[in-house]
């Protein structure tokens, strides 16, 4: 997996304290986006499921799956995402497709089975609003799919 960054610690991307993991890669190319250098999927390190369980295990937060966009390599994540599951970790993710196009493509169908909570729909600049907590324009949802939220 394509990595731009890991930050510890934040708490932009989800409720509490959590490890936000950057992945390379987005074709959504939105207008306005706070993170264009995401966009190149081929940006970034090489990082394998091991090492990044080992960053998040080291920090001990709750996990954000973000970039770029995840969901361009949901094969890829799965098998974190389950074994992050099974360690008890509440994850979050961003993603600029809808939750209706996730769900039409088989492989983020199985990938959300283990996401708690999507912040989908692409960033549009003209609905850009920054007094909404954890996403950047009014289009966006915040979707819970697994119990509560926490927040």
């Amino acid at each position: 997996m394509r990595v731009l960054d890991i930050i510890a610690g934040t708490s932009v991307d989800g409720p509490g304290l959590r490890t936000s993991i950057y992945f390379a890669g987005c074709h959504h190319q939105c207008s306005g986006c706070h993170n264009p250098q995401s966009w190149n999927p081929d940006g970034g390190v090489d990082m394998t499921e091991k090492q990044l369980l080992d960053v998040i295990e080291r920090e001990g937060f709750n996990v954000t799956f973000t970039g770029g966009d995840p969901m361009y390599i949901a094969h890829e994540l799965l098998p974190l995402a389950q074994e992050l599951k099974e360690r008890g970790y509440n994850i979050w993710c961003y993603t600029g497709f809808t939750i209706e196009e996730l769900y039409g493509r088989e492989d983020c169908a199985r990938l959300m089975e283990y996401i708690d909570t999507v912040v989908d729909g692409p960033f549009i600049e003209s609905l850009r609003d920054t007094s909404l907590p954890f996403r950047g324009s009014s289009n966006q949802r915040i979707i819970h799919l697994k119990g509560g939220g926490g927040f």
